[in-house]
This record gives C-alpha cells, sequence and structure tokens, in this order.
C-alpha cells in the first residue's frame, strides 16, 4: 500500500508516512479494489470500518421517494468516506456509496481506529477536527436545501462560489453534475440559467461564470 499517498489523506496530516506504516501494522485493516458502478456500501448498512479513498473517486447518492437519483458528493482520493459515521448508537450509511470508476479503498475496522486514535494524539485531532468541519458542511447543506425553488439554489450557489468578492470565475461542475447536485433535471436547471442570463444578473460561457448584478442575486435568496 501506499503509505505517502495515505499520508495525504487529512485524518492523517502530520503522520510521516513510516510512522503511519507503524500505526497500521499494529491493526488489522483491508485493501479493496472496485471497478466503475460498483457499490462500496449500501443505505443503511453499518459502518462497521472506516473507508479510505486510495485511487480513484466514489459518489454518495440516495433515492428519493419520487424513486430519483440524487447525488450528495462525490469523495475522491485520498479522502476517507463518511467518517463521522463510524460511531455512535446508530452508526449506519445515510447513502449508497458508488465507485465513480476504478477505485482503491483502504478498509480500517472501528477498534483499529480507536487503537490508532489512542496511539496518535494527531490522527485524534485530525478526526475531531474533521467532524466540526464536517458539522459545518452539514449546517451550509441544511441552509441550501431550505430554498425552494431552483432559482434560490442557484443564486445562492453562485454568491458562495464568488466568496463575496469575485466576480469571473468557474463553476466545479458541468450543467449535469450540477443538477445531480440540486436534485433537479438538467433541462430545468437549463432553463433558470438562461433566466438569470436574460435578466441581466450574470453572464455564461460554458463553465465561465460572471456576476453581472450580485445585489439582484442576494436579492432572490432573501
Amino acid at each position: 500500500m501506499n503509505f505517502t499517498l495515505l499520508s495525504r489523506c487529512p485524518l492523517f496530516h502530520g503522520v510521516d508516512p513510516v510512522e503511519l506504516e507503524n500505526l497500521l501494522s499494529m491493526y488489522p485493516y483491508a485493501v479493496k479494489s472496485y471497478v466503475k458502478g460498483n457499490v462500496l456500501a449500501s443505505r443503511d448498512d453499518e459502518y462497521a470500518g472506516l473507508m479510505v479513498v486510495l485511487e480513484g473517486s466514489v459518489k454518495g447518492e440516495m433515492v428519493d421517494s419520487s424513486g430519483k437519483v440524487v447525488k450528495i458528493e462525490d469523495i475522491s482520493a485520498p479522502r476517507p468516506i463518511a467518517p463521522a459515521f463510524l460511531f455512535g448508537q446508530n452508526n449506519r450509511l445515510p447513502v449508497d456509496v458508488v465507485a465513480n470508476d476504478v477505485v482503491k479503498v483502504v478498509i480500517i475496522p472501528r477498534p483499529s481506529m480507536v487503537g490508532i486514535m489512542q496511539a496518535s494524539s494527531q490522527v485524534l485531532t485530525n478526526y475531531l477536527d474533521m467532524m466540526s468541519n464536517r458539522a459545518t458542511f452539514l449546517s451550509n447543506k441544511l441552509y441550501f436545501l431550505s430554498f425552494r425553488s431552483i432559482k434560490e439554489k442557484l443564486a445562492h450557489y453562485l454568491l458562495d462560489l464568488s466568496k463575496g468578492q469575485l466576480i469571473t470565475f468557474s463553476l466545479p461542475m458541468g450543467q449535469q453534475e450540477l443538477a445531480d447536485y440540486f436534485g433537479v433535471t438538467r433541462s430545468s436547471l437549463a432553463r433558470v440559467f438562461a433566466d438569470m442570463e436574460h435578466d441581466g444578473l450574470v453572464a455564461f460561457d460554458r463553465r465561465k461564470v460572471t456576476l453581472l448584478d450580485r445585489e439582484g442575486l442576494v436579492k432572490i435568496i432573501r
């Protein structure tokens, strides 16, 4: 296993690759490979071991009441999958985890993670930092989901990407990926893009976005 790559995972930040190899040698773990479309874990599965993506990327997705698949998040190497669900009384995965391409993951059982965190204060600190960051992410996600219309969601998304200062920036994903992220159809999202451009709020050139009326976007979400 590539311990240099694994040491770049946020969970193991600041831990020397040699030290990390020594830590893991003390506890059981496994390395598994998957191909595109494989399900690594299903919603409501007990999360008995932390999975860390070593190669490739996976996506977390769930099926809503209408049967539509909604993508929650992409997770690329070298990042852990759902670390917040490793512990707790009901530590079951809230989403299906599906391989986006050829994927290799290391699976560290819960007892092994407890031992590693007891042996390394750096790993323990990293884990606590990740939990705090995750709480912030979920808080922002809930705020995003509180917007009822696609127009409100898109306005908030663009303002967030601009970081309050940028006028021109690039979208990190294409329209289909963005539609999946919003939980809407691509055609519905495309209409909102066109409406915003027609109203003089923004200008789009493929993934390049220029904010023409920041205050107008702010008014949409108020």
